[in-house]
């Protein structure tokens, strides 16, 4: 450990409540949380981990059982049974659990408080005043005031977002001290700055075509930011271009718009998604080659079409055009020819081919464009178009194989100026790591380490052509549906008239363009289906991918350090077929047809994201004992001269949140993609070892939006930091904080002013004492803040597993809650039917609570969408259905969780308090089939009821006396009209129904 690391642990151990850590990220929090544990002793009790992510929970692990010779953890998940669980309580020893599962052992009295030695909560950046955490603290501190709650959080940036965030964390756990620790802070300062490793930042320049893509996109950025200026919708200091490289802008953006989301304009709309597909844009330029890049663009061009309003802007094109020549020219060749000039020959060679006429295509998409190739071929061949490709590699590229090859050749250097003998020690630390954003990067670099980078670019080139045919075929279906709508910018319906190429106008050129890349994709189709593509294999085993079998699992290729040749042959080649074109990404409008998390879904969806969906290997995730991509390279022992082997070299993917470092103890970093978590654990890393000689090489793209982003996400961090310090100075923290005062059945709210005036003149003003509120919960519902809201409240909460319903308020009374994304979802499914069926059947007050979000609009849609007739897919039409079919249901509409609280207090007034034996008991059948409370059919056959209710004349109204009357539908069927009458009400009603049984059945004779 380091000192500052000792110096967060003893001040914890100083305060016996415990208290709030913010570092921050990269300082190895993992390393404090172990120590904390290591500390504590099963006679103590117990300890509960929570909130841990799964990267965090290995990396304390793996520290526990390093530094500890017998460890005492356990990991409860909800899959243990109850029994289990009481034993590893009464046991003691530090537990990893859900919250979920632990609420409801408190509140069921399985986990014994008195026995808590205290609670560790991480991430706790993500906590509310509602969360469950915040519930079992409030329910730990109600039996257990002398245990501790330590809670921990390494993004400072999120624990200043929103008004006095952390402040209100503070007091939801019951927590009066705060600790901070920024990389500024002096002992921290200088036991990073001790031992600094030797730091080389190499500045790389953008190519040509780079800069003024990204010039570009900043200008189109700037322009869609003033538009959502102009609408007078959101704080204007948060609208700057460097907030707008960060993924937070976007949550900053929707936080201020989300209460007025149904109420402004599609533009301001679309804007907001815009600068979402403008920050990808930006972040893909520096991140990937040109041709996926280009790719990227295509897919979006196909998904947004004229819903963009960037696509408007007068830098759009510039985008376009520039991402094109970097990729592939036309020019203009001889007459009478369409050359291709391929840079993806099999052999690797550049030149020209002719492309006959009469070519066969590949596969089903390439048979539907051959009549378009074929028309492509002719008007190009009449043009005399040469489809040049360019293929730009990334500058990094050549700079990484520079480091690599300067590396190598130093150690060359060593090993023959006969410094000594390598060790096997250190042979084993002497890897080199470089260190990319994701996993697909690292795939990359490994094929262009081990191939060649023009091959590399060769195979992007034909899998983008191979993209150009699977485009086609979804614009030939899109044609088919609409003849008659006009030619127009990239639809292929019409035939591209002849003509020189300098005369050719900028739609027929577009055509012109276009056919000629569908003629190339369709010869690439072509060898595919012929076999002649070996080399670069495009249809990989699907059946193998992710399973550890190809290099997308950590696999190994060996290949010669000099020369960087390619990969043996016996070992499988890895492939990446990506049809971005077919991705469609669909901008739906919030909160009326989607949730929350599905809103977020277009954040996701990348280009690695994209060819995951399309079963490419290389972007599964990796395990957690395999989450480095290796690859070996074996020098020649005749080449060095020297008994040591050359260290292996290791891909690292940022995101897959793996602590790395200790385990391949590297003696040089390659910081691809700089990341300043990452360089923090560097820091760390080089300060516990400072014996041990460091290179980290920084690869940063000059005056790129890359530098811009991590020297912006530094001052945003000790920006933050300097705001937690004022806030410090300023807090304000009730005397009761630590929750000695607080008790389970007290109402946390006080009695207000009308209800003491009211009883001042019974007996003085004083109040009987009352009965405490009690409800019964599903369990499943505590994966939302309700429950913790109603014990807040001063309810009793009794968490079961319910068969039918939510909530039990009563003997009588049952709800289903749903909140809106589950209220749409429920709809789609014809899972919300069923439940309010089973509620009616049961229970005689069956209540529907739909529950909006408090920081969201109250309301479905405006009030100009609302149609008179009945639509089958708006959700008005539906509800209005539901409550048609069933008259007994009552709808509740909530603003927040608050108001449900209080909605529910009202509903239980004057109502006896619900049985927990009972309401158990509710829907499930008896040893002899018997179910109780079936308040619709009391113990009659409940099909043959739902079949009386369908025959004609039966109505809600009569169908229960026609059920008094007759025992069986065979009674019914032989009873005279009269008696009908009788019973159903009418004469009317009674010959409908002596129709529809004395009617004859129908025969084929």
């Amino acid at each position: 450990m380091l000192q500052f690391h000792e110096h967060i642990v003893s001040e914890l151990l100083e305060d016996e409540n415990g208290g709030l850590v913010i570092l921050s990220s990269g300082l190895g929090l993992h390393r404090i949380v172990s120590s904390l544990l290591l500390l504590h002793s099963p006679s103590q009790g117990s300890v509960f981990v929570l909130s841990a992510s799964d990267s965090q929970k290995s990396a304390i692990k793996n520290e526990l059982i390093l530094n500890s010779p017998s460890p005492n953890f356990a990991e409860i998940a909800f899959d243990s049974s109850s029994q289990h669980r009481r034993e590893l309580y009464s046991e003691g020893g530090i537990f990893f659990i859900t919250t979920r599962v632990l609420i409801v052992d408190m509140l069921n009295s399985r986990a014994p408080m008195s026995r808590v030695a205290g609670i560790v909560i991480l991430n706790a950046h993500k906590l509310t005043e509602t969360c469950t955490e915040a519930f079992i603290v409030r329910v730990y501190r109600s039996f257990n005031r002398s245990g501790y709650v330590r809670a921990f959080s390494d993004k400072p940036q999120a624990m200043v977002s929103g008004f006095a965030k952390t402040e209100r964390i503070m007091k939801a756990l019951f927590i009066r001290k705060l600790f901070l620790w920024p990389r500024f802070q002096v002992f921290v300062s200088d036991d990073l700055e001790r031992n600094p490793p030797e730091v080389i930042d190499l500045r790389i320049p953008l190519s040509g075509h780079m800069k003024g893509i990204q010039t570009a996109l900043l200008e189109v950025m700037d322009a869609c930011l003033k538009e959502l200026k102009k609408t007078n919708k959101v704080d204007v200091d948060d609208l700057t271009v460097e907030n707008g490289l960060f993924k937070s802008f976007d949550e900053i953006v929707r936080s201020q718009l989300d209460p007025i989301w149904h109420v402004i304009s599609k533009k301001t709309k679309q804007l907001v998604y815009d600068l979402q597909s403008l920050r990808r844009l930006a972040d893909y330029l520096v991140r990937y080659d040109s041709v996926a890049f280009l790719r990227y663009l295509d897919s979006l061009r196909v998904s947004e079409g004229i819903r963009s309003v960037w696509m408007f802007a007068a830098s759009s094109q510039k985008i376009f055009e520039l991402a094109k020549k970097s990729v592939y020219r036309l020019a203009k060749g001889s007459e009478g020819d369409l050359a291709v000039v391929a840079a993806s020959r099999v052999r690797g060679r550049l030149g020209k081919r002719r492309i006959e006429e009469g070519s066969e295509a590949d596969g089903r998409n390439v048979d539907e464009a051959a009549t378009s190739d074929e028309r492509g071929k002719r008007s190009a061949a009449r043009s005399g178009v040469v489809l040049e490709a360019v293929l730009e590699e990334p500058p990094k590229w050549k700079v990484l194989r520079g480091v690599l090859e300067e590396i190598e050749n130093e150690m060359k250097n060593q090993a023959l100026s006969g410094k000594g003998e390598c060790t096997s020690e250190e042979i084993d630390h002497g890897a080199i790591l470089v260190a990319c954003k994701d996993e697909r990067s690292c795939m990359q670099l490994q094929d262009c380490m081990a191939k060649g980078a023009r091959k590399v670019m060769n195979e992007e080139w034909e899998k983008y052509l191979v993209g150009r045919i699977g485009l086609h075929g979804l614009r030939t279906q899109s044609n088919k549906k609409k003849k008659k709508e006009p030619a127009g910018f990239g639809i292929l319906n019409g035939t591209v008239p002849a003509g020189p190429m300098e005369t050719t106008e900028t739609g027929n050129m577009y055509m012109l363009e276009h056919n000629v890349l569908l003629a190339a994709a369709a010869d690439v189709g072509k060898r595919i289906k012929q076999g002649t593509v070996v080399d670069n294999a495009l249809l990989p085993d699907a059946s193998k991918a992710g399973h550890g079998q190809g290099r997308g699992k950590g696999a190994c290729v060996k290949a010669k350090w000099t020369k960087f040749q390619s990969a043996k042959s016996n070992k499988e080649k890895h492939s990446e077929i990506s049809e971005l074109e077919k991705e469609k990404v669909e901008h739906k409008d919030y909160p009326a047809d989607v949730s929350e998390s599905e809103s977020n879904k277009t954040e996701k969806c990348d280009i690695a994201d994209i060819e995951r969906v399309q079963a490419n290997p290389e972007t599964c995730s990796c395990s957690e004992t395999q989450t480095v991509e290796k690859w070996i390279h074996d020098v020649n022992s005749n080449e060095s001269g020297s008994n040591c082997s050359t260290p292996v070299v290791h891909f690292y993917a940022l995101e897959s949140d793996q602590h790395i470092l200790d385990v391949l103890r590297p003696s040089v970093i390659i910081c691809y993609h700089p990341d300043m978590t990452f360089v923090r654990e560097i820091e760390v890393y080089k300060a516990e070892n400072p014996s041990k000689r460091l290179q980290v090489y920084f690869l940063f793209y000059d005056d790129s939006t890359e530098v811009q982003k991590f020297e912006a996400s530094i001052r945003r961090e000790n920006g933050a930091f300097e705001s937690l310090i004022r806030q410090k100075s300023l807090m304000m923290f009730p005397v009761d904080q630590d929750g000695r005062c607080l008790g389970l059945t007290v109402p946390c709210e006080p009695q207000s002013l009308d209800s003491q005036n009211a009883l001042t003149r019974k007996a003085g003003g004083r109040k009987p004492p009352e009965k405490q509120m009690q409800v019964i919960v599903d369990m499943r519902e505590f994966m939302s803040s309700l429950p913790n809201v109603l014990h807040q409240k001063g309810m009793k909460i009794v968490p079961i597993i319910l068969e039918v319903g939510d909530y039990v308020l009563s003997p009588l009374m049952c709800v289903e809650r749903k909140s809106i994304s589950d209220l749409f979802s429920s709809f789609t499914s014809g899972r919300l039917y069923n439940q309010v069926e089973t509620m009616v059947r049961y229970y005689r007050i069956p209540v529907l609570l739909i529950e909006f979000s408090q920081d969201k609009s109250f309301s479905f849609q405006s009030a100009s969408d609302i149609g008179e007739d009945v639509v089958p897919t708006n959700i008005i039409s539906k509800l209005s259905l539901l409550v048609l079919h069933f008259p007994r249901l009552r709808l509740v509409w909530s603003r927040s969780l608050h108001a449900t609280a209080e909605v529910f207090t009202s509903l239980k007034a004057n109502q006896d308090e619900p049985d927990e034996a009972a309401a158990m008991r509710v829907g499930i059948p008896s040893d002899e089939g018997i179910i109780q409370d079936d308040v619709r059919a009391e113990n009659y056959n409940t099909s043959a009821v739902e079949f009386l209710r369908r025959l004609p004349g039966v109505t809600d109204f009569n169908y229960r006396k026609i059920m008094d009357g007759c025992k069986s539908l065979a009674d019914l069927a032989i009873l005279p009209v009269e008696e009908l009458a009788e019973l159903m009400g009418g004469q009317r009603a009674a010959h409908t129904l002596r129709d529809f049984l004395d009617a004859k059945f129908p025969t084929l004779l």
